[in-house]
């Protein structure tokens, strides 16, 4: 809850501060934006590490190799990553790049995710013989 607040407050100042600077100094403001982005994921990253050790820590104990779970880590990664650089070329007033790096990470995301689907479907053949 904390450092949501933190974030919060350090979102709500780089917005501000990023509006004043677009006036005079648009390359300011967007270094200013990417700057903060930064550092917010890096404030997320300790709470995306604790959900991957938790979800490492629930597929042992389900006994599910760790190849399953790596296609969820991957695409999980594809999408925060196309959603970033989306929005960053969006604030750059670059929606057509936005567009094709959308489009873009979606193909990624499906072939990171297409080991977990072959898996799927090895698992349910068995289960149908």
């Amino acid at each position: 809850m904390e450092a949501m607040v933190k974030l919060a407050a350090v979102g709500v100042t780089t917005v501000i501060l990023s509006v004043v600077l677009k006036k005079n100094t648009p390359e300011l403001a967007l270094l200013l934006a990417l700057a903060a982005g930064l550092w917010m994921m890096s404030l997320a990253a300790g709470g995306l590490r604790a959900a991957v050790a938790l979800m490492e820590e629930l597929a042992s104990q389900a006994g599910l190799p760790e190849t399953l779970l790596e296609p969820v880590f991957k695409t999980v990664a594809l999408s925060i990553l196309t959603r970033l650089t989306a929005e960053i070329c969006r604030s750059a007033g670059e929606g057509g790049v936005a567009a094709f790096v959308e489009t873009a990470g979606t193909v990624f995301a499906l072939l990171a995710a297409l080991p977990l689907m072959q898996a799927a479907a090895r698992l349910m053949g068995e289960l149908l013989r």
